[in-house]
């Protein structure tokens, strides 16, 4: 920001600010792009003043002069139709002129400039990401051709009061000013069109009506002057014609939202929209979730747990250094947003609450990753949403089913790092994951499902990764399996390989990934089949050997294959020992990947490999086959130019 300048032949002590370049551009964005989501800064302003009441409460545990002989927090919204103003006034910890110039000045949250892009993108449509972003105070620019900002802070004197003021064109002013009371007041000066018409914000009736939609779950009293219906004195007391008359506002104020914390109701009264417009209000997501759950947990630590389940996966769900997390309070008074440590990581699109009854109310963020309660938290949480998809998941209502198919295409992949994050729940999410099979495209089959299919006399579960569906249905891996009828799941995520490191069986039953190690299809291979694969071994050794010294350090070794029936050859890693396509993945990451060379495996009775042996080309054949074979398991060639240089050369001869 741009050193403070004195308004010329303005109070001396009236300063003039440059908005930083990021606000700058967002304020542009705000005015030209979000005219059709008007309505948002109501939710916005009502939330601040919340949050700042919050934190009042939250500083007042430790320090209750800061309520300066008024304990009772609220939030009052006044319209004045002759100015075309709107104010939203709070009596929570305020600001002074440091904060002034902080807060409403600059952005410092991260994540401005992805919010930005997306706004840039979206436009109109994604207005609900300005609060998702913490930039909600500058909504009220979309209404607004002025903003004025009074405010003192809790605990300071009646002189160090400081009013912001700015047009949103780039620049803002601050001075200080006497406030007799703490807190601030956000005055809007309306534009014209949204001062009259269908869009004017100087009906009370509207505002009380945004209030209820967007901020009824508020748990502090949102309050506006009470309008009552005044008749006009009649001259002659024997007119009989209908008295006429008017709404008058009084001087009192009155309370137009609940004023309750809605996951401190009880489930049964409250209603399906109550809890979507609640969630909407958390998440700043313009759609309904997907499902909820609301419970209150006894037991050790006694909780309130409200966790909903989005439709959509975030734009952040793989930014996993962007905090996600719940909404914490302790006894109803609020402690932090985004409290990552109440969820696991793979459940981090997760949204929701969490009122606990036991943990300190100084509690921080590192106290809370060493605390046993917050474990037993994380944990009740994290098997209460478990059990809430499993439900949905083995419902037989098909409206259940297909809620179970839209969580399972946004958030399927996120869910299987819990396979190597969360032992305690293995089962449970193992039992939640499915999978295209070498039979069935699309991800319906879990492993149960698999089971239930099994051949007599299979004694594992096969399975097969690769980088797409068509490469996993056409990879030579597969040839055997197809060709003895026995069905191969398919894992076409790029977690995937990583996720089933650690998980080794599932109901007793081995898992076994059929381009690692030996195939053993044991009761399934009958002794002619053994004898005669040992038979080639012996046959095809001098080629074996001369393959082996042709291919030199490219290959761990070269065996007679027994899985090959269509195809010359294909590559296999040991148990245990990362697939060409994950060392892939992982280089694109930045990783260092140690070396693993892998198995080349022949099929003999292929008649490119029977050619080979009085191949004149042998050499060049042979490296030919090794690159096939990688590109054909979803590796990338070293040195693709050489490969093409052979095979143009073979072609020719």
């Amino acid at each position: 920001m741009s050193e403070a300048t004195q308004a010329e032949g303005l109070n001396p002590e009236l300063k003039k600010h440059t908005f930083e370049a990021e606000v700058a551009q967002l304020l542009h964005l705000v005015t030209h792009s979000l005219y059709s989501n008007a309505d948002i800064f109501v939710r916005e302003l009502v939330s601040n003043a919340s949050d700042a009441c919050d934190k009042l409460r939250f500083e007042g545990t430790n320090d209750d002069s800061l309520y300066e002989d008024d304990g009772e927090l609220k939030i009052r919204i006044a319209v004045d139709e002759a100015a075309k103003t709107i104010t939203f006034t709070d009596n929570g910890i305020g600001m002074n002129e440091a904060d002034a110039i902080e807060n409403l000045g600059t952005i410092a949250k991260s994540g401005t400039k992805a919010f930005l892009d997306k706004l840039s993108e979206s436009q109109k449509q994604d207005g609900q990401l300005i609060g998702q972003f913490g930039v909600g105070f500058y909504s009220g620019f979309i209404v607004a051709d002025t903003i004025s900002v009074e405010s003192r802070k809790a605990g300071e004197t009646a002189d160090k009061g400081v009013r912001w003021v700015s047009d949103g064109t780039g620049s803002f002013t601050v001075e200080p000013i006497t406030k007799d009371t703490r807190g601030t007041a956000i005055t809007l000066h309306l534009k014209e069109e949204y001062s009259e018409g269908e869009d004017n914000y100087l009906d009370r009736s509207k505002i009380k009506r945004l209030v209820n939609k967007y901020s009824d779950h508020i748990s502090l009293p949102i309050q506006m002057r009470k309008e009552i219906w005044q008749e006009d004195v009649k001259e002659d007391e024997n007119d009989d014609t209908p008295a006429s008359g008017q709404m008058v506002l009084t001087d009192e104020w009155e309370t137009i939202n609940k004023a309750s914390a809605l996951w401190t109701r009880s489930s049964s009264e409250i209603e399906d929209d109550e809890y979507v417009d609640f969630y909407k209000n958390i998440s700043y997501d313009m759609d309904a979730p997907l499902t909820w759950t609301h419970n209150r947990v006894e037991g050790r630590v006694q909780y309130t747990q409200l966790l909903y389940i989005p439709k959509k996966a975030p734009v952040d769900l793989y930014t996993r250094e962007q905090q996600h997390g719940l909404k914490l309070y302790v006894k109803r008074v609020f402690i932090m947003d985004e409290a990552e440590q109440l969820l696991p990581m793979y459940l981090r699109f997760v949204k929701g609450v969490i009122d606990s009854a036991d943990l300190p109310l100084n509690v921080s963020r590192e106290l809370l990753q060493e605390s046993r309660d917050v474990k037993s938290i994380r944990d009740g949480n994290a098997r209460r949403i478990l059990t809430l998809l499993a439900s949905l998941a083995n419902s037989e209502d098909s409206d259940k089913q297909e809620k179970f198919a839209q969580f399972y295409a946004e958030f399927g992949d996120v869910i299987k790092e819990g396979l190597g994050e969360d032992a305690g729940n293995q089962e449970r999410i193992a039992k939640l994951l499915r999978y295209a099979t070498s039979t069935q495209d699309g991800l319906v089959t879990s492993f149960e499902d698999y089971k239930g299919r099994m051949k007599d006399g299979q004694k594992a579960i096969y399975y097969l990764t690769a980088d797409n569906l068509a490469a996993a249905k056409n990879s030579p891996q597969l040839e055997l399996f197809k060709k003895k009828g026995i069905e191969v799941i398919l894992m076409t995520s790029r977690v995937d390989e990583w996720a089933m490191n650690f998980l080794t069986s599932f109901d007793e039953t081995p898992l076994q990934n059929i381009a690692k190690g030996a195939v053993d299809l044991g009761d399934l291979q009958d002794e002619a089949e053994k004898a005669e694969a040992e038979k080639a071994q012996e046959t095809l050794k001098p080629v074996v050997d001369k393959l082996k010294a042709a291919l030199g350090e490219r290959a761990k070794d070269v065996k007679v294959s027994t899985r090959l029936v269509d195809s010359p050859a294909c590559l296999v890693v040991g148990e245990g020992e990362l697939s060409p396509q994950m060392i892939q993945m992982l280089q694109q990451m930045g990783q260092d990947v140690p070396a693993s060379k892998p198995t080349l495996e022949v099929n003999p009775d292929h008649p490119l490999i029977k050619k080979l042996e009085s191949s004149e080309q042998f050499d060049d054949l042979a490296q030919v086959i090794f690159d096939q074979a990688l590109l054909a398991d979803g590796g990338q060639l070293d040195d693709p130019a050489a490969y093409l240089k052979r095979v143009n050369e073979l072609l020719m001869r």
